[in-house]
Order: C-alpha cells, then structure tokens, then sequence
C-alpha cells in the first residue's frame, strides 16, 4: 500500500496534470478499423466536386477558416439556423461564404453515410477535404489527424470579434490571430490562402470609391490596377454577387503569387496592402513572395495546428447524422 505522502501526491498529479485532463488525442489512423473507405470516399467526393465547379477551393478552404476561429474545428458552421436559433452560417461575415464549400462536404458526409454510418464527423470531413482541394490546386500536402466531433452548439452571436474583417487595421487583426495562439508569421502564411478563391466587391469597396478628397482609391493600389477594378465592380450595389479573383495573375493555382501581387499593388484587400506596408508582417511577405517552398512549408505548419484548435472530442461532441442539424 502507497505511504499517505505518496499517495497524496499521486491523486494531486492526476487531478492537476494537463495530460489527464486533456481531451483524447487525434490519430492520422482514428478510421482505419472503422470506416477503411474514409479517405477514398473524401478523395473521390472531393475530386468530382473540384472537376465540375472550380471554385470550391477556395470556397472550402474559406469555409474552413471560418469554422475553426469561431469556437474550434468543429463544423459548427455548416448547421442551418431554425426559428428557435440563429447559427453561425447566418451571421453577417458568413452570409458571403460560397455555396460549393458546404457541398462538397454534404456529398462526402452522404457517401459515407452509406458505407459507414453514424461514424464520421462533418469536422473530419470538412478539414480532410479542404487539405485535399489544396493539394489538387498545387498546394502542399500536409497531415490531417482525426477523431474530430461535431459542435453540440452553432450561435451566429459567437461569431463577431472572432474572425477577421478585411477592414479591420493591422494591430487588431494581428490580435485576433494572437487570442487564438497563432504568430504575426502564420497569421501571414494563413493568408495566402488568397493564392485561391474571390472576394466579393462589397469587401473591398469602402477603398475603392471615394476613398478620399485627393484620391478615389486606396493609393496602396496600383493605379491601372484600381481603375479595372472600378469598371469590374461597379454595379456592385445593384448586385451583391459582384466578384474578383483574390490573386488576378494565377488565380487557379496555389502558389506563392498572392505574395507578389500585394507587394505591387495588386492586393484586393485593406488587410491584403497591410500584410505589406505594416513592419511586422511586411519580412514575411518578401520572404514567401521570393520563396514559394518556404511559402509552402509555413503554410502546411499553420494549417496543420488550425486543424486542431478548440477541436471537440469524447462527450464534448457528437457525430452529426447531417452536417446541417444537429442530432435529436
């Protein structure tokens, strides 16, 4: 029998170690016994999808980003909101988010549904499809673990103060990225995820017209640059719809251009020209700008430790049945 001392001891490491009272760990192979087909099923949905609509890239990998900065990766963004709870999906930042990143996740979760049902989480899928279209884009490859459970909750009130807005000045953007464990240099390296996708003209109109008494748009423009801009957005009260490609050079390619483009001017948004003006984020551009292979590596780091943050496991989740309600 244990002397007191010792024992005393022991129950307080138990009850006092981070380990012990950690949530269980994620496993490259968390569906190997489970559901062996899971990363076929991911691949072949994702591959369809990318094939028959271009865009969902980049809107997956959006939808990503906004799902794990609002209360973890927990596909909490995907619920639709019911007249008894407004969901995140329908806070105003989300409300721009492209229907294919919801689909392409919709048509993995059915398919698996079939041949392994009440096993994988929308969580899993949407953070293995994502890395998928990013690699069929040209990206690099980079581990997603699993074990993943879906949010027992989707409040759009979570929601602000949570994600960066294009508009937000530099030093409140670097903090929200900061409250989340996250440095001035993968913030950077996150952000080249504009290498893909669009941005709507309403995100970035406040300094495209008007901007000033001396000049009608952002100088941090290139000239030529803000003028095809205006002509390309300028029914955009009439039509929200109204978008540009984020990188305009390769904007079906993941590469490290995104980084080029806002050093000469051709950065679509306010954030996009701070990244290179502000003192703290401005090395960073040069170095990926001149450097895709160092692009690559920080991104795939950063974009692996978003995967697991605020991740739900054990009790704390569930497996949705539908990615878009949560269970009964």
């Amino acid at each position: 029998m244990a002397p007191p001392l010792l024992l005393m001891l022991t129950l307080s490491a138990l009850f006092l170690s981070p380990t012990v009272l950690s949530q269980p760990p994620l496993s490259a192979a968390y569906y190997r016994r489970t559901c062996p087909q899971f990363e076929q099923i991911v691949q072949d949905t994702t591959i369809n999808k990318q094939i028959a609509s271009p865009t969902t890239a980049g809107a997956a990998l959006r939808l990503f980003f906004h799902d794990c900065f609002v209360q973890g990766c927990d596909a909490s963004v995907l619920v639709t909101s019911t007249r008894f709870n407004k969901a995140e999906r329908d806070a105003d930042i989300n409300l721009s988010l492209p229907g294919d990143g919801f689909d392409v996740v919709v048509r993995a979760k059915t398919a698996l549904e079939l041949t392994c049902p009440g096993v994988v989480s929308c969580a899993d899928i949407l953070a293995v499809a994502t890395r998928n279209l990013v690699v069929m884009m040209g990206g690099p490859f980079y581990t997603v673990k699993l074990g993943r459970k879906d949010s027992l909750t989707s409040q759009a009130a979570d929601v602000e103060g949570n994600l960066p807005r294009p508009t937000m000045p530099m030093d409140q953007i670097i903090e929200i990225f900061k409250s989340k464990g996250f440095s001035e240099e993968e913030m950077v390296a996150l952000s080249g995820a504009h290498t893909i996708g669009f941005s709507h003209c309403s995100e970035f109109s406040s300094i495209l017209y008007n901007y000033s008494k001396t000049s009608e748009s952002d100088p941090a423009y290139y000239s030529e640059f803000a003028k095809s801009l205006r002509s390309a957005c300028a029914d955009y009260e009439k039509n929200p719809t109204l978008s540009v490609f984020n990188d305009v050079m390769t904007p079906n390619k993941f590469d490290n251009m995104y980084y080029s483009n806002v050093q000469k001017g051709l950065g679509l948004l306010s954030s996009d020209h701070g990244l290179s003006s502000d003192p703290r984020t401005r090395g960073f551009v040069e170095l990926y700008a001149k450097d895709q292979n160092a692009f690559f590596r920080a991104f795939a780091r950063a974009m692996e430790k978003l995967s697991e943050y605020g991740i739900k496991t054990g009790k704390a989740g569930e497996i949705r049945r539908r990615c878009d309600a949560f269970n009964n």
